[in-house]
């Protein structure tokens, strides 16, 4: 195998006209598409155009471009006498190095684009031609990322043109991986209207973003993978620290997912994912100290999660403690430099955040478990008072804010607060009046005054009997218990306001 011809054809210019001329350099005859060949020209290079091979100029607006014979024949034709031969009858003559990128559908569907502007941005001339050359690999090189174009070109320079078949197998492979992600992509994107699960869940296009330190235990090996399309954890850039580990992830999830459901200011600190302390405020800083401050015993080498930029003010605050992780929208160059000095194992993740839906996958043993992510907190419409005494305004924005906290501590959950501070968090027990005390031993006398929400509804009045006794003035909680007059009947005796929702958030 002799690169001699090549076909360039690049929506992504990065490295190209670096790439083109040393090829040209090496003596290899070069054929681009128009777009490609108008860039090549204007820096010089002399390139031929693919409407001199095909005899056809781009049709339909650049929709039909390299889909012709006289550009596929040349690309699939094997390496012996019979198909030279056919070529040659055809006045056509072998490419052996095809270099494309394709139209970027996914970068597209970010920005939420019109149907018609997202089909656009399916590239159909490009997949084929890096399918055609991963099949025909003995014999051509295809080339799909500009990652790979220096080792290319190294390789060929030492090697008189040529490809190691382990270098052309290794190409061939991300090729089709590149393929096969992309189509994925489209359809996953146009099943969405379909609002269904789909019937063949092995088609989840799963992307690997890094092999990890370690799993939940040392000695369990883990990967991390992301699903496409795009929004999601496996879009996290890690600044500094340690590696990753499994834990280190699931933890990141718990807290970026609970901090993103708020427009204001929002500090959440996790450990083992669940929260221990929650606040939103006027400004990052005032409400990190109070999320942190809310179990400053427990935010001990926890995972913070901030929705708002990291500053040098903010960094001062998390150096101050030892935390694992802090994972935020951005830092600034001047955070960075601070916390990788102060604090240089502790691992700084940046995450674009948003509220868009995703798949929440569980394991079970032999199959998993699939559904939607809960991302309805409340319905506006639902939310109905229930007791004599109705909550203050205040009260109401410590009972929403409680509320969404729920979402994300393990059932029974049971949150505490008071000015959009929790104070106390119980969950993962058995029982719902367990957790509550749990909650409310931890608020103690804070407690007075403050705000208690339930994750699911209160089948016995034992656990606003309890609230009572500590000082809460408003739960929330969702309703629908068989004992639902009894509960109410008991908050109207204790003087507490009682707000249903109409839906309940179990996590378990």
């Amino acid at each position: 195998m002799k690169v001699k011809r090549a076909l360039i054809s690049v929506y992504d210019k990065t490295g190209i006209l670096e790439f083109a001329r040393s090829l040209q350099e090496m003596g290899v005859e070069i054929i681009c598409t128009e777009g490609t060949a108008a860039f090549l020209k204007e820096q010089g290079l002399y390139v031929r155009e693919v409407s001199e091979l095909t005899g056809f100029p781009p049709l339909l607006f650049g929709r039909v471009k390299t889909l012709h014979p006289s550009i596929f024949a040349p690309i699939l034709a094997k390496r012996d006498e019979e198909n030279l031969e056919e070529l040659k009858e055809l006045q056509l003559e072998p490419i052996d190095l095809v270099c494309v990128n394709l139209y970027p559908f996914e970068e597209t569907i970010k920005g939420n684009p019109s149907l018609d502007k997202a089909l656009e941005m399916i590239d159909i001339g490009g997949v084929a031609l890096l399918r055609a050359a991963g099949k025909n690999f003995p014999n051509v090189a295809v080339v799909c990322e500009p990652s790979d174009y220096q080792w290319i070109i190294e390789e060929l320079r030492a090697n008189a043109l040529s490809l190691s078949e382990e270098s052309l197998r290794a190409l061939a492979a991300k090729a089709f991986k590149k393929t096969a992600l992309y189509d994925l992509l489209i359809w996953q994107y146009l099943s969405k209207a379909e609002e269904e699960f789909p019937p063949l869940i092995y088609q989840f296009p799963l992307e690997k973003v890094q092999t990890l330190r370690y799993g939940e235990n040392p000695h369990q090996r883990a990967v991390f993978y992301r699903f496409l399309p795009p929004f999601s954890i496996g879009e996290l850039r890690q600044l500094g620290g340690k590696e990753l580990s499994f834990n280190n992830i699931l933890d990141i999830d718990g807290a970026l997912r609970l901090a993103e459901e708020f427009d204001k200011p929002c500090a959440v600190v996790v450990k083992h994912t669940s929260p221990c302390g929650v606040a939103i405020d006027e400004d990052i800083v005032s409400a990190y100290k109070k999320a942190r401050d809310a179990d400053a015993e427990s935010a001990y080498g926890g995972v913070v999660a901030v929705n708002r930029e990291v500053n040098r003010e903010l960094a001062e605050e998390i150096a101050s403690t030892f935390i694992e992780v802090v994972v935020a929208p951005s830092f600034s160059s001047e955070a960075i430099e601070l916390l990788r000095n102060r604090r240089k194992n502790l691992r700084l993740v940046r995450v674009e955040m948003n509220r868009n839906n995703w798949w929440d996958v569980r394991g079970v043993k032999g199959g998993i478990l699939l559904q939607d992510g809960d991302v309805i907190t409340y319905k506006e419409k639902e939310l109905k008072v229930v007791t004599e005494k109705s909550p203050s305004p205040e009260e109401m924005e410590d009972l929403l804010f409680a509320w969404v906290v729920c979402k994300y501590v393990k059932s029974n959950a049971i949150v505490v607060a008071k000015n959009k501070t929790t104070l106390g968090i119980g969950g993962g027990q058995p029982s719902r009046v367990r957790s509550a005390k749990i909650a409310l031993e931890m608020a103690g006398e804070k407690a007075k005054g403050a705000v208690l929400a339930s994750d699911g509804f209160f089948p016995f009045p034992d656990s606003v009997e309890l609230a009572g006794q500590y000082g809460i003035r408003a739960i929330i909680q969702p309703g629908g218990s068989i004992r639902d007059e009894e509960v109410i009947s008991k908050a109207n005796e204790l003087g507490i306001s009682m707000l249903f929702t109409g839906i309940r958030h179990f996590r378990h």
